[in-house]
């Protein structure tokens, strides 16, 4: 027993000092158990293959998808449109729109896409974003507790009460209660907010560095003069490549981009697109869009009868191929070459489409253009063509990260596969037509094999590898602590402490030692300690397990009144430019009221 409580101590002590991760330290405090013997090499790992770790790889990749795809933030944009100029309709669309985001996607990755909406919704109405993006973080954890998958705790208790004999927990047997604290917490917040939170800075500078795409087809005029070409059955351009065309010579006219894609309107869309390679031949069904003056391109349709239409603005997409900005570095071997001379098509797998030299912008007769010194070239290619232009240190420096900004392009036109695809698990999650493991790793394949990532390495890159460890090494704990008997013994001190002061007293007991434990290290790690002691105290007391272990995981998700309690509390911190006391003046009283509420509705709901 000596062993395994200075081991959790030790290791209570290293999350709350964070100089080590905190999977490194759960992995840490899980060896010295193994390697003492007080636990075996199978209880040890016994985590890695339980079915709520297999479950969180599966729903990050799930979340991730509904990320990439841009649904999340097509959802969310256009529920905070709604808002018009009302601030307080602002506010409770913010809470809202978030609960409802997390009560499907993790908190974090919620925070993480609503996070720039609001800052940017904040900065055009004029008003400062501090006032939302605390609330945020606190939505975020509100919404995670009304459904199963919304938060790791919900998953880690439902795992509890089923091992211990019960009937699974269904998905949404977390709402009533998660649905009173939400309203509750959405009540209490808009006072506190407007008090703690109104009048702070209005945030970090945005500015990056370097230019947007979207900045870079508006300051290019890239969409002005842009055409679409669609290649019909018998076209006489069907099978030809354009270096036998030679359209930019016989023209005038730049081919952009070659798209081919199901028409708008289908519900599941694929669409591949590939910059204009001098020896890739074209063939019918595809769409060349171009640039040039409209009579040169009625021209070129009328040659090889092409349909022609002018394309809208925002035609231009960048899903496979991208754009970035370079800059020839002094004595640079590209200086007083021309374009055409260098040969970027057939050497570097780019196209130049335009050229910024001072205030101007030139994007016709490009070929025959000397570079000069301080002249910045935009091209265009595949992106990973794009990233290695970074290798030629020698020759220029490209602006920004090109594989960092690809990763931000959001493949939109899979958004509704997403959509269905995540509906689809929802409906099998809530009627529990197979295992809820099974049904969120089937979804995780059809969202990789749909096309929901560009790749397979997206999809795992979309994994938060700290918590799934963090939660495979925490897990084999309650084996040292029921072996050892600490568990019992803390459950016993709760009861001789408590007991006689009738359950609801010793609920409220296991609701604010999950809490204050929250303070200190994560939610997740307090959930997966807590309860087994939790399910020793009822039993202890001869009442249903069920309300204290709600409790635990409530008690560990209701974690406001520090910054490092959960992470969705941190990635707001610089954003709203908040300071420890701000978390302690609206986030401590959320948590008490909250608490106090919680530990007297859950036996309404969850009968002793």
């Amino acid at each position: 027993m000596i062993i395994t409580v200075i081991t959790l101590i030790l290791a209570a002590i290293g999350f709350i000092r964070g100089k080590l991760r905190a999977d490194i330290v759960a992995l840490i405090a899980l060896l010295i158990l193994t390697v003492t013997g007080i636990i075996s090499t199978s209880e040890a790992l016994s985590g890695f293959s339980n079915p709520i770790v297999i479950m969180m790889i599966g729903l990050f990749v799930v979340g991730g998808a509904i990320f990439n795809t841009g649904l999340a933030k097509m959802i969310g944009a256009r529920l905070l449109k709604l808002s018009g100029k009302s601030e307080l309709r602002m506010f409770l669309l913010v809470m809202g729109a978030t609960a409802l985001i997390g009560g499907f996607v993790s908190n974090t990755g919620t925070v993480a896409l609503m996070l720039p909406i609001i800052v940017s919704m904040t900065a055009g109405k004029g008003e400062s974003p501090s006032r939302f993006l605390m609330p945020l973080a606190f939505a975020s954890s509100l919404g995670g507790m009304m459904t199963l998958i919304g938060t790791p705790p919900n998953l880690v208790i439902a795992e509890v009460w089923e091992e211990a004999g019960n009937a699974p927990l269904t998905f949404f047997s977390f709402f009533p209660a998660g649905a009173v604290c939400l309203i509750a917490g959405t009540l209490l917040l808009i006072p506190l907010s407007r008090i703690f939170l109104s009048g702070k800075g209005h945030g970090p500078n945005a500015d990056s560095g370097y230019k947007s795409i979207a900045q870079l087809v508006t300051d290019y005029k890239l969409d002005s003069g842009l055409y679409e070409l669609k290649i019909d059955e018998g076209s006489d351009i069907d099978g030809k490549t354009l270096s036998q065309l030679n359209i930019r010579a016989q023209y005038g006219i730049d081919v952009l981009e070659v798209r081919k894609g199901d028409i708008p309107g289908r519900i599941i869309k694929n669409i591949s697109q590939h910059a204009a390679q001098p020896t890739t031949p074209l063939t019918a069904g595809e769409t060349l869009f171009v640039r040039g003056d409209k009579a040169d391109v009625e021209t070129f349709a009328h040659d090889y009868s092409l349909t022609g239409t002018e394309a809208g603005k925002g035609s231009l997409q960048f899903y496979d191929i991208g754009i970035a900005e370079i800059v020839p570095i002094p004595q640079s071997g590209i200086l007083k070459k021309t374009i055409g001379d260098i040969g970027f098509r057939s050497t570097y797998d780019v196209n130049v489409i335009g050229v910024r030299r001072k205030n101007t912008i030139i994007s016709t007769s490009l070929a025959d253009l000397v570079i000069q010194q301080g002249d910045i070239l935009l091209v265009q290619g595949s992106w990973d063509a794009i990233g290695r232009l970074g290798k030629e240190r020698k020759l220029w420096v490209v602006l920004g990260q090109p594989l960092e900004e690809a990763a931000k392009v959001t493949l939109d036109y899979k958004a509704p596969t997403a959509a269905i695809i995540m509906a689809a698990m929802v409906v099998s999650l809530i009627f529990d037509f197979v295992p809820a493991v099974i049904t969120v790793l089937i979804a995780a394949i059809l969202m990789i094999l749909t096309g929901c990532f560009r790749n397979v390495e997206d999809a795992y890159k979309t994994i938060n590898w700290e918590s799934a460890v963090l939660i495979a090494a925490m897990m084999p704990m309650s084996f040292a602590l029921e072996k050892t008997g600490v568990s019992e013994l803390v459950a016993g001190s709760l009861v001789d402490s408590l007991g006689s002061f009738g359950p609801l007293m010793l609920l409220a007991g296991v609701f604010f030692t999950t809490s204050i434990m929250t303070l200190f290290i994560s939610n997740t790690a307090t959930a997966v300690l807590m309860s087994p002691i939790a399910l020793e105290s009822a039993l202890a007391f001869g009442v249903s397990p069920l309300p204290f272990l709600f409790a635990v995981t409530y008690g560990a998700s209701l974690c406001f009144a520090s910054p490092f309690s959960t992470p969705p509390n941190a990635l707001v911190m610089s954003a709203g430019q908040y300071t420890f006391v701000d978390y302690i003046k609206v986030g401590l009283p959320l948590q008490l009221i909250l608490g106090i509420l919680m530990v007297v509705i859950l036996p309404l709901f969850f009968p002793f």
